[in-house]
């Protein structure tokens, strides 16, 4: 199971398979792990909206001196910004001093309005995502792709049977305790590629001490890490997104490793003994929404 360099997206255009996650990346650190990132062979970088760094990877970008044409860059449409949504492009192209998105994503299909503390139902998710569609349509020049983010099966179906474009990218969490094969199966079916973020579970993740992780991880002479990053890369029509502000994390983490059949296996067989998902904000739990525990 070789690993890719890039995923192609339903746009023509090519995703880097490896890319950097800067969620939790305070500023300040975001912008030094932006540039070292890029002078390092990155040119896969992501944000949001929600994280409040768009600013600073921005900053990072312009510093490494990469051309912006070299550079695969995303960032997201946040909850509260669902009726505003051309505002809010706007203000992310400035945040980020660039005068075009390589792809944008509905970060969460959970309409919000400021200052709420979970989502608003007299809102709908479908809608806004016809505003993203005129907006693509309208000004190619700003938007390559657009796409989704944290969408199940279930919501991908509503999607799909109204939509006028197709997501270029759906971004879930997956790591061997939520490997969300369902999502993964029929997003590539649907020609849907998919971002792994969250690829090592969480901050002190239980998978790096995980015995058959590292077991894996010293065949190779790599670091548990690669092991977790290298699962994804090497799922078909999956790029990943890990996140670090070391320097040393940041290069150790760009080497992906091709994993044999039968260490694919043993990775997700993980799954079986040790379940847990790392992002799961608890307005998630709301029963109307739908949203499901990892699969």
């Amino acid at each position: 199971m070789p690993a890719h360099k890039f995923i192609k997206l339903n746009t023509g255009a090519q995703i880097p398979t490896v890319g950097l996650g800067t969620w939790k990346s305070a500023p300040g650190a975001v912008e030094l792990a932006v540039e070292h990132a890029l002078k390092f062979g990155y040119r896969h970088i992501d944000t949001a909206a929600a994280y409040g760094n768009e600013t600073e990877v921005g900053i990072g970008i312009k510093a490494s001196g990469i051309p912006r044409s070299e550079i695969f860059l995303t960032t997201k449409l946040d909850n509260p910004d669902h009726l505003n949504a051309a505002e809010a492009l706007e203000k992310s192209l400035k945040n980020l001093g660039t005068d075009y998105l390589d792809l944008w994503l509905m970060h969460w299909p959970a309409p919000m309005t400021p200052g709420s503390q979970g989502p608003v139902f007299d809102v709908d998710w479908l809608d806004t995502w016809k505003t993203m569609e005129k907006l693509f349509k309208a000004h190619p020049d700003k938007l390559k792709a657009i796409g989704v983010s944290n969408f199940s099966v279930e919501f991908l179906k509503r999607l799909l049977a109204s939509a006028e474009v197709i997501p270029a990218v759906n971004q879930i969490e997956l790591h061997p305790s939520c490997p969300q094969q369902d999502i993964v199966d029929f997003c590539n079916a649907k020609g849907i590629a998919v971002t792994a973020y969250s690829p090592l579970g969480s901050d002190n993740s239980p998978l790096l001490k995980n015995e058959v992780v590292k077991k894996i991880a010293a065949k190779h002479g790599v670091q548990p890490a690669n092991i977790l990053i290298s699962l994804q890369a090497n799922r078909p029509g999956v790029s990943v997104l890990p996140k670090s502000v070391t320097n040393s994390r940041i290069e150790s983490n760009f080497s992906v490793i091709d994993l044999t059949e039968e260490e694919i296996k043993e990775l997700n067989d993980i799954d079986k003994t040790l379940h847990f998902r790392a992002c799961h904000p608890s307005w998630t739990g709301h029963g109307s929404l739908g949203f499901p525990d990892c699969k």
